[in-house]
């Protein structure tokens, strides 16, 4: 079983155009790749604002069972000093993941998409298609260039 995976033609969708260099289908590949973590990291940073939100909504609860307890003082602290403070300067998470939106995460993706247009015309995943066709195992079921394409 040396020789198992051959090469294949990955699908024309993914299929790198004439002329295109290996340095930049695996530039483009890790350009992929790091736009993947920003995405895993903007939903972070959405998991952030929906649960520092929670956390801020439920200290009006709090702060009513504390006053119910006999503990009014410590009560209006987290009403005054806590409920509705920003994280960070000026800002609710709202903003900041509005300021993320609009700034680093809309330039990496412009660029990314840009990046894929001008070198591939536009295709994604090239660097991925090339390493499944190495991989697969022609003749295999389940080993299959596309959807509905023979072993």
């Amino acid at each position: 079983m040396a020789d198992q995976h051959v090469s294949g033609d990955p699908d024309p969708a993914h299929r790198r155009p004439p002329g295109v260099t290996d340095e930049v289908v695996e530039a483009l590949g890790l350009f992929s790749e790091a736009l993947e973590k920003i995405h895993r990291a903007r939903g972070h940073l959405y998991a952030f604002h929906q649960l520092t939100g929670g956390a801020d909504n439920a200290l009006d609860e709090v702060a009513e069972l504390l006053r119910g307890a006999g503990h009014g003082e410590l009560a209006g602290r987290i009403e005054r000093e806590l409920i509705g403070l920003n994280v960070l300067e000026g800002r609710w998470t709202f903003q900041v993941v509005e300021e993320y939106d609009a700034g680093y995460y809309a330039t990496f993706q412009r660029l990314e998409a840009e990046a894929r247009d001008r070198l591939v015309g536009g295709r994604t995943h090239v660097y991925e298609a090339e390493m499944k066709a190495r991989r697969r195992t022609r003749g295999l079921p389940g080993h299959e260039s596309a959807p509905g394409a023979a072993t």
